[in-house]
């Protein structure tokens, strides 16, 4: 990996020096280097997990996994399951509200379809590769756990909170849907053209997101002095993990595209808690977000779930700079 990553810092070398013949420790130079290095390096790791996930989601039993919940409904287990679920779909924080409707449509309890809904954008399993490679298996299994007790512990205070009867009353008086699932029995040469043109839709949407992380993150890498950051979010700062956290809210980043910023984050001296919060808030509490779970949400159940979520949110990063 390494070795990839010099390759293609070697051709953004050549292209800002050799080509455009800018200054090498000019600000908008290193900022532009940066940018050419980080982007075609992630946009190749991209493009290859999104083929490899596309192939291990054609064969998840989706129907029986809805079914498993609902048989669990009643216990913790539910809100395990659904959380791990949440792990495994590729779904941002908005395309997640599509099947959370499901879930409820299923008379699955609120409590275990929002585990679900906290989980998903949180956990996704092309960032799980990113962070691999950027910081190493450790802090990407703390990464993927922690994403999931939230999704669990958020789930269930939620529920216990007596959340349920603020779900919008369309969506309580929803039937539940009998609707029979055929079992996919296709072979993988017939599944190749559906993987292809899924994993092709999902690059173009991410290309977006990518493009703008990695430019924000060129920024922060070139322009924004250190010194910044050691005011407002270093680890002298006892408020610097909730600043992090609200400040982050409006960007609504995709989990890949804010790893760029993570990464310059951290090279500016921001504890390691304290990046992991930034990029939770970014990514699992966006304002679009919010304005689509109005459409399923009263306006309590909405307020209770982003403060639930940041509390653990702020905790996690707390946690992080503790033990790390």
């Amino acid at each position: 990996m390494e070795q990839l990553t010099n390759l293609f810092s070697s051709f953004a070398d050549y292209i800002v020096y050799n080509l455009l013949e800018l200054e090498k420790a000019g600000l908008f130079s290193t900022a532009l280097q940066y940018f050419i290095t980080t982007f075609i390096l992630i946009s190749v790791l991209v493009i290859l997990v999104t083929y490899i996930m596309g192939i291990v989601t054609s064969y998840l039993p989706m129907d029986k996994i809805r079914k498993y919940l609902e048989k669990h409904k009643t216990t913790g287990l539910g809100n395990i399951m659904a959380s791990a679920l949440g792990a495994i779909t590729p779904f941002c924080s908005c395309s997640s509200i599509p099947l959370f409707v499901g879930m409820m449509q299923a008379k699955i309890p609120l409590g275990i379809a929002l585990s679900f809904l906290i989980t998903s954008p949180l956990v996704n399993e092309i960032a799980i590769a990113l962070f691999w490679v950027t910081y190493g298996w450790k802090i990407t299994v703390i990464y993927i756990i922690s994403g999931i007790l939230l999704g669990i512990f958020g789930g269930i205070i939620l529920e216990k909170l007596g959340m349920a009867k603020y779900v919008a009353d369309w969506l309580q008086d929803l039937d539940k849907s009998n609707t029979r699932v055929k079992e996919d029995e296709r072979s993988f040469l017939q599944r190749i053209p559906e993987i292809n043109a899924e994993a092709l839709q999902t690059t173009k949407n991410l290309m977006p997101y990518i493009f703008v992380g990695i430019a924000i993150g060129a920024f922060i890498h070139g322009y924004v002095p250190q010194s910044f950051f050691e005011e407002y979010i270093s680890e002298s700062n006892p408020l610097a993990v909730p600043i992090a956290v609200v400040l982050a809210i409006p960007l609504y980043i995709d989990a890949v595209g804010i790893l760029p910023i993570i990464e310059s984050l951290i090279g500016k001296g921001v504890p390691l808690g304290t990046a992991i919060a930034f990029m939770m808030a970014s990514i699992g509490l966006s304002l679009p977000e919010a304005l689509l779970l109005k459409k399923v949400m009263k306006k309590k159940l909405i307020i209770s779930f982003f403060t639930t979520i940041g509390i653990g949110m702020i905790l996690s990063g707390y946690l992080f700079n503790l033990v790390m």
